[in-house]
């Protein structure tokens, strides 16, 4: 919930004149932008996503936004399951295992948050809430349903707090995700994208894209500056080009 029109219109110029084409960016604004950033993005390659959908179809429910209307607008990726909708808002993992499935079925590319709480990581059950998280969606899609969308690994204790996990600590959970999926579908743990968020930002941003089995970031605060959002995209350029 952050942006004016004209703020928002800035960043989208910042973003595009510094596009890394070897890199895919997605941008996340609010609703009622989305059409405003459709049109600001033509003619680039970064894509448009929504920051939640409803997992049902259009009918009478004053203020959710259906999966198609996303897609009309432009959208081509969607979050599921954003930590801050699962503590602040209460989704439970079945409701965030539909709105992932409405979106495979509208032709979005969700990406599944996940991720524990520091008193979970405290009690060592990081692995199990994120088991967890993850295999709602399983029960709901498939190991093939899964396939079609990207996971990002967000540690609740690391956002918005300035603290981020370590390099080390995140490769370790995304390690084992991926070692998870790999029990259903080896070609589906191999192609699955793994991104990380929580904290990123343009000083620790190359550390996280140097381990293995981090494919990118959830960017989120850093995302709000321009310059800083682009030195975040530079780091991953500079990954794949290594």
């Amino acid at each position: 919930m952050n942006g004016t029109k004209v703020g928002i219109s800035e960043l989208v110029t910042r973003m595009v004149a510094g596009e890394q084409g070897k890199v895919q960016t997605v941008l996340f604004p609010p609703f009622v932008f989305l059409e405003q950033v459709s049109r600001e993005l033509q003619g680039s390659s970064i894509g448009l996503g929504a920051q939640n959908v409803d997992w049902r179809e259009q009918g009478a429910l004053t203020g959710e936004i259906e999966a198609s209307m996303l897609r009309e607008v432009g959208c081509r990726y969607c979050l599921a399951g954003h930590s801050e909708r699962r503590q602040l808002f209460a989704e439970t993992d079945e409701q965030v295992a539909r709105k992932f499935k409405i979106c495979i079925e509208n032709d979005l590319i969700p990406i599944l948050c996940v991720g524990e709480t520091i008193q979970q990581r405290q009690a060592g059950q990081t692995m199990e809430v994120v088991t967890s998280q993850v295999c709602a969606v399983l029960d709901a899609v498939g190991i093939s349903g899964i396939a079609e969308g990207i996971i990002a690994y967000e540690p609740i204790w690391a956002i918005g707090t300035g603290e981020s996990a370590s390099p080390e600590q995140a490769e370790e959970v995304h390690d084992q995700i991926r070692e998870m999926l790999e029990q259903q579908d080896p070609d589906t743990a191999e192609n699955m994208l793994i991104l990380y968020g929580g904290s990123v930002n343009r000083e620790n941003a190359a550390g996280f894209f140097m381990k293995e089995n981090i494919d990118g970031a959830l960017v989120g605060g850093a995302s709000l500056v321009g310059d800083d959002f682009l030195m975040i995209c530079m780091a991953a350029a500079d990954r794949m080009e290594g």
